[in-house]
């Protein structure tokens, strides 16, 4: 009997990108705003598209969440604007006007 490690490796790699993207996402929104969503759209594309180039599975996979995860992030980012307003997250103080 031969074990595959293929599935779990994109599963726990997959779990571990879209994990790491919701702080990235609190942080660029504190920091930046939303004026950056374009890099994440620009930066998910390119992963789409390596995705589509490469042969090998488990790096195909891992950039095709990855790209996904970017386009994901785009809404997230807007989203966590309006937590922010909300009062569920803190709001940079440097940027109180943006806010208003």
């Amino acid at each position: 009997m031969q074990i595959y490690f293929t599935g779990i490796i994109i599963a726990i790699s997959t779990f571990l990108i879209i994990g790491l993207f919701h702080p990235i996402v609190i942080k660029v929104e504190y920091h930046t705003g939303t004026r950056y969503w374009w890099f994440f759209l620009l930066t998910g594309i390119i992963s789409l598209v390596a995705a589509l180039l490469i042969a090998n599975v488990i790096i195909s996979s891992l950039l095709g969440v990855l790209g996904a995860t970017l386009l994901w992030s785009i809404g997230e980012l807007f989203e966590q604007r309006k937590r922010v307003l909300r009062g569920w997250f803190p709001m940079n103080p440097k940027r109180k006007k943006e806010y208003e």
